[in-house]
């Protein structure tokens, strides 16, 4: 299955007005998550009706509103109607192909990024869409699936941890994107860990099994980049943006965490390099075991070539030898053949040859 790119044929012809789910449906049941809260008071609500929403748009406190389920688009079109977000943007919110990239529209910032997640069937990353609209005194962030990437987001605004409710919708919208980017790490962590573990089985023992790994984690950090990639572009944008929307006091913050995706991509970099590294060390060990095989193989032959030479010239035609009128010499003949060739096919097969 693609992983980068999703099949676009229902959209074909389409108005970006008549919203389309392109993707798989990873949620059973739309919600809406609310949190509403200013530095003294928070105020939370569930609910799977746009219009409970409504009141929060001209809220003087930060209201934090989680869309679950992309694959509902009247649920999609009906936040959108309410906030005042731009069609092209609710278009790319159910589009979950989407390249991680920012836009600006009138008063409002319009992020899409991706979170990674492992799939512990397969072993293959996967990722799902993470829109986020910041308005004036709101963040609204549209989720493909239900995970708990989030909570200590939550946590932090529920016991008053740290400036989270004492700032606006913009140092909000960093924490979401800060999580992202540090999940972008642990993942980085643990591919990194497993692909320094190959070069001991390559340099050791070089087999199929080594080259899979190797292609494999080719194939993953292939995918990675595609990813983390586009998330550093869309930090540096916003790093240097010069509007309303993004404040000086959340602006560095930003600057921080550009600095930790650059260091994501350096560390994909040196993941590829390495990767590289081991293919070449696998194809000089396999080349070095046929070498030595060939050597032993061709001391075997310079053995018997000469042997056979002077066999094929006399050949077996001596006028006394006593096995020709032994009744069991043609058995004892074929017998001597097989022990020869089990005992040399047990000698390659314990020198790891077969």
């Amino acid at each position: 299955m693609a992983r980068f790119l999703k099949n676009t044929e229902n959209k074909v012809g389409k108005s970006p007005d008549d919203l389309v789910f392109v993707g798989q449906q990873k949620l059973d049941n739309p919600h809406i998550h609310i949190m509403d809260f200013d530095s003294v008071s928070l105020r939370e609500i569930e609910t799977d009706t746009p219009e409970d929403c409504r009141e929060f748009l001209a809220s003087k406190t930060v209201t934090w509103i989680s869309v679950y389920g992309l694959h509902a688009p009247a649920l999609i079109k009906g936040i959108g109607d309410i906030f005042g977000i731009h069609a092209l943007a609710l278009e790319d919110i159910v589009h979950t192909g989407q390249r991680s990239k920012m836009e600006e529209y009138d008063d409002k910032l319009f992020l899409i990024l991706k979170l990674l997640t492992i799939d512990p069937d397969s072993e293959y990353f996967r990722s799902s869409q993470l829109s986020i609209v910041i308005g004036e005194n709101f963040v609204i962030s549209f989720h493909e699936e239900k995970i708990d990437l989030f909570s200590p987001a939550r946590e932090r605004v529920r016991k008053q941890k740290g400036r989270i409710r004492k700032s606006g919708p913009d140092y909000l919208a960093y924490t979401i994107v800060d999580i992202v980017v540090d999940n972008y790490m642990i993942v980085l962590e643990d591919i990194g860990s497993q692909i320094e573990d190959i070069e001991e089985a390559v340099i050791e023992e070089p087999n199929s099994q080594t080259l899979n790994q190797i292609t494999h984690f080719k194939h993953e950090v292939n995918y990675l980049r595609k990813t983390i990639r586009p998330a550093w572009e869309l930090i540096a944008q916003v790093s240097k943006l010069d509007n309303d929307i993004i404040s000086e006091q959340s602006q560095p913050f930003w600057k921080d965490l550009l600095g930790i995706t650059i260091q994501a991509t350096e560390v994909l970099e040196s993941y590829r390099e390495m990767l590289s590294d081991h293919l070449n060390i696998y194809n000089s060990s396999v080349s070095n075991k046929l070498n030595e095989i060939m050597k032993v193989l061709t001391i075997f032959a310079a053995i018997f070539i000469p042997l056979t030479f002077i066999a094929g010239i006399y050949g077996t035609n001596f006028e006394y030898m006593p096995e020709l009128h032994w009744r069991y010499s043609y058995f004892v003949f074929w017998g001597v053949m097989i022990v020869v060739a089990g005992l040399m096919l047990r000698f390659f097969k314990r020198k790891g040859w077969m």
